[in-house]
C-alpha cells in the first residue's frame, strides 16, 4: 500500500473542562498536524494522490481553526477540543473530500506540543 503524508500547522486556543490541572485555563497551542492518505492504486500520472490537493483540502480546514478559540466551534460544542478530538474532526471532515477518489485518508496525527501527539485512523 501506499501512503502519503503532509505536515501543516495551526495555533489555537482552548480549554479542556473537567478534567483538573492547568489544562482547564485558558491555553493555547502551536499544534503540528500530520494528514495521512493511503490507496492500493496510483493514478496515470504515477501518483497516489497530488500532494497539493492534499495541502489545499488541509489548509482549508486549517483555517476553520487557525487562532481561533477552539471550544466556541460547533462541532466541540458538547465535547473537549482536545488533540484527540481535534484529530477526530479532522480526519472526519478531510475524509469527506476523498471519497470520491477511492485514496481515503488513513491517519491524522496531532502535535500540541513537541513530546505529545495523538492519531486518529480507522
Amino acid at each position: 500500500m501506499f501512503e502519503i503524508t503532509i505536515k501543516k500547522s495551526f495555533a489555537a486556543a482552548h480549554q479542556l473542562l473537567d478534567i483538573g490541572g492547568k489544562c482547564e485555563e485558558l491555553h493555547g497551542h502551536n499544534f503540528t498536524v500530520e494528514v495521512s492518505a493511503g490507496g492500493e492504486k496510483l493514478n496515470d500520472e504515477g501518483l497516489l494522490l497530488d500532494f497539493r490537493q492534499l495541502k489545499k483540502w488541509t489548509n482549508e480546514l486549517l483555517e476553520e481553526l487557525d487562532h481561533k478559540y477552539l471550544n466556541d466551534l460547533p462541532f466541540f460544542k458538547d465535547m473537549n477540543p482536545s488533540s484527540e478530538n481535534i484529530a477526530r474532526f479532522m480526519f472526519e471532515r478531510l475524509s469527506e473530500k476523498t471519497k470520491t477518489l477511492h485514496t481515503p485518508i488513513t491517519r491524522v496525527t496531532v502535535w500540541e506540543s513537541e513530546d505529545a501527539r495523538v492519531s486518529y485512523s480507522l
